[in-house]
């Protein structure tokens, strides 16, 4: 973490502005904060300040998300993030009718809550996913809105791991650090 902690506010913003989908906001919120412990502390850090946010801007982050299999996939316009998260549970490579089934309950689900569903896809299959989006439907639109946020983190969890690497000696680096050494 010492290099991370020692960088500039934009450079910063450009290595972790991304572990919040399309929201480089958080990263700057998080950056008066440091020095930052561990990859752990960072997160808290980052998450504090998305629920410190006013309720307009925690909303913008939710809807920033793109829909699982949708119309950004197909057309590759997801961030390299999500792409890798979604490849990984296997939603690039869905039969027609499960890619029809999720651009349905996409829709319903957006005309439900207002939002795209959200769910950290990693340890999930296709067939997970979809009961998942099935059963959160039922849910209350402040309980979901809750659950996306939740969701949310556990992303961005992921996303600060694998974007901050643990070296063999035990010392946390960027890729940026990396890249040079």
């Amino acid at each position: 973490m010492t290099q991370l902690n020692q960088t500039d506010r934009d450079t910063f913003v450009r290595l972790l502005g991304g572990i919040f989908e399309h929201s480089p906001w958080v990263a700057e919120a998080a950056f008066a904060q440091r020095p930052f412990r561990d990859v752990e502390h960072l997160h808290h850090a980052m998450c504090a300040a998305v629920s410190a946010a006013p309720p307009d801007q925690r909303l913008a982050l939710i809807q920033a998300h793109p829909d699982l299999a949708g119309k950004a996939a197909v057309a590759g316009a997801l961030t390299e993030a999500s792409s890798r998260e979604q490849s990984g549970a296997g939603l690039d490579r869905l039969s027609p009718e499960d890619f029809a089934r999720f651009h349905a309950l996409n829709n319903a689900y957006r005309s439900r809550f207002g939002f795209p569903f959200i769910i950290a896809v990693r340890g999930y299959t296709a067939a997970g996913i979809l009961n998942e989006f099935e059963r959160r439907l039922n849910n209350r639109v402040e309980d979901e809105e809750a659950e996306a946020l939740t969701q949310i983190e556990r992303i961005a969890l992921f996303r600060v791991h694998d974007t901050v690497v643990h070296d063999a000696r035990g010392n946390t680096t960027s890729p940026e650090t990396q890249k040079r050494s």
